[in-house]
C-alpha cells in the first residue's frame, strides 16, 4: 500500500487529492510545522530535506510533487484518465510542460512573495519589484492559456491541474487572484470536486475545501 507523508499546511494536500481521484488505497501520515513554519524533526527522519510530499510504495521512496504525480499516473492510471497516452507525443509533451511548470517558473515568485510578506519592514526594493513583476507575468500567462477551458488542458481533469491548483490557492491567499476572475473560478471548480473534499477531510484540512 502507498504511504504518503503529508505536512500540514502545504502542497502535499494536492497529492492526497490525486490519490483520491485515482481511487487508490493509501495510508496517510500527518506531520505538523514548527514555529518557523518548517517540518519538525520527525519528517526529516523520513527524508533529509524534511519536505513533503514523500511517498513510499514498496521499496520506492519518492519526493517532489511532479515526480510523484508522474509515477502515480504511469503506474496506476492505466486507462489514461488523468494523462494522455505516451503515444500521443505532442499532447504528452504539453502535459509534461505544464506538470513541471507549477513547481518551476510559477512557484519561484510565489515563495519570494511569501517571504517578503513575512517582514514588511525589511523588503529589499529590488527583490520586491522583481517578485511583483513575475507574479503578474505568470498569472497573466496562466490566465491566457486557460481561457474559457474548464480545466488547464481542456475539458477533463489531468495531472497538471493538481499542481496548478496549489499555485492558485497560494495566489488566492495572497490576494493576487482578484484581477483574474477566470482563475478564481478555476480554483473554485477544483476545490469543489468531491475527491478534493475527501482529501481535505482525511488530511484534517477541511478549511481548504472549496
Amino acid at each position: 500500500m502507498i504511504l504518503l507523508h503529508h505536512l500540514r499546511v502545504g502542497r502535499s494536500l494536492f497529492t492526497v487529492w490525486l490519490l483520491e481521484e485515482l481511487g487508490l488505497d493509501y495510508e496517510l501520515k500527518i506531520y505538523v510545522r514548527n514555529e518557523q513554519g518548517r517540518a519538525q524533526a520527525d519528517l526529516r527522519e523520513v527524508h533529509p530535506l524534511g519536505k513533503s510530499p514523500v511517498i513510499e510504495d514498496g521499496d520506492l521512496l519518492l519526493t517532489e510533487s511532479g515526480a510523484i504525480t508522474s509515477y502515480l499516473l504511469d503506474h496506476y492510471d492505466t486507462d489514461n484518465v488523468l494523462a494522455p497516452p505516451r503515444a500521443e507525443v505532442k499532447e504528452r509533451a504539453i502535459f509534461t510542460q505544464w506538470l513541471h511548470y507549477s513547481e518551476g517558473s510559477a512557484f519561484a515568485p510565489r515563495i519570494m512573495k511569501r517571504l517578503l510578506m513575512a517582514n514588511p519592514d525589511q523588503r529589499p526594493a529590488l527583490i520586491t519589484g522583481f517578485a511583483n513583476g513575475e507574479v503578474d507575468l505568470q498569472l497573466g500567462y496562466i490566465n491566457d492559456f486557460l481561457g474559457d477551458k474548464p480545466f488547464l488542458l481542456g475539458d477533463r481533469l489531468q495531472g497538471p491541474d493538481f499542481g496548478m491548483s496549489y499555485i492558485m490557492e497560494m495566489a488566492g491567499r495572497f490576494g493576487q487572484l482578484e484581477p483574474y476572475p477566470a482563475l478564481q473560478a478555476y480554483l473554485s471548480r477544483m476545490t469543489a470536486r468531491p475527491a478534493f473534499k475527501r482529501a481535505c477531510e482525511r488530511a484534517g484540512e477541511t478549511e481548504r475545501a472549496g
